[in-house]
């Protein structure tokens, strides 16, 4: 990756940088059980969520991902984030993940955004495999990552402890061979 944080303008959005100042939108998403529901982190204070800021910043710094704010393209206010963690430079793999404000759920969004952070990963960042996990009951997340190409490998069955029970999760992956990652990447 380079110095620069790379920036992207795509119908009705901007994948930027997350702002500091933007805590209190991240807090908003991942304090919300709406949201946390499916996804794997929470916050219960702003205070708390200034951990996640860190980790935005810190990913970058390490070289093991990039986070991006998913904003509106005229008001700039950030509806949400998508990203790509926990590279693993030696086997050239790296984890994508995704969340959005409810209000701006079913609208498109991650369907524009996803490409074009798949194709930075394939392009830009030297990945080979791309990886996500979803709880089964999120058909949603796990539809929206078979329409960009993904497949489904398997689930793992009761592998997280979440909420006072155990939870599968569906794995899913896209490598850069597979025909969908040479179509973004044409």
């Amino acid at each position: 990756m380079s110095n620069s944080f790379p920036e992207f303008v795509l119908e009705r959005i901007r994948l930027r940088k997350i702002r500091p100042q933007e805590v209190s939108t991240v807090y908003a998403g991942l304090s919300n059980p709406v949201v946390t529901a499916h996804y794997g982190v929470s916050y219960s204070s702003l205070e708390a969520t200034d951990e996640q800021m860190r980790w935005f910043e810190r990913i970058l710094t390490e070289k093991t991902g990039i986070w991006w704010a998913i904003a509106d393209l005229e008001s700039d206010a950030m509806l949400g984030a998508c990203g790509l963690n926990d590279k693993c430079h030696e086997h050239r793999r790296i984890k994508l993940g995704y969340w959005l404000l409810p209000e701006y759920w079913r609208q498109g969004y991650l369907s524009k955004a996803l490409p074009v952070i798949l194709r930075h990963a394939f392009r830009h960042m030297g990945v080979h495999r791309i990886h996500a996990d979803v709880e089964p009951e999120n058909v949603a997340s796990w539809a929206l990552l078979e329409k960009v190409g993904f497949q489904r490998e398997g689930t793992l069955r009761d592998v997280e402890f979440k909420g006072g029970h155990y939870l599968s999760l569906h794995q899913y992956s896209l490598l850069a061979d597979d025909a969908a990652a040479l179509a973004l990447c044409r």
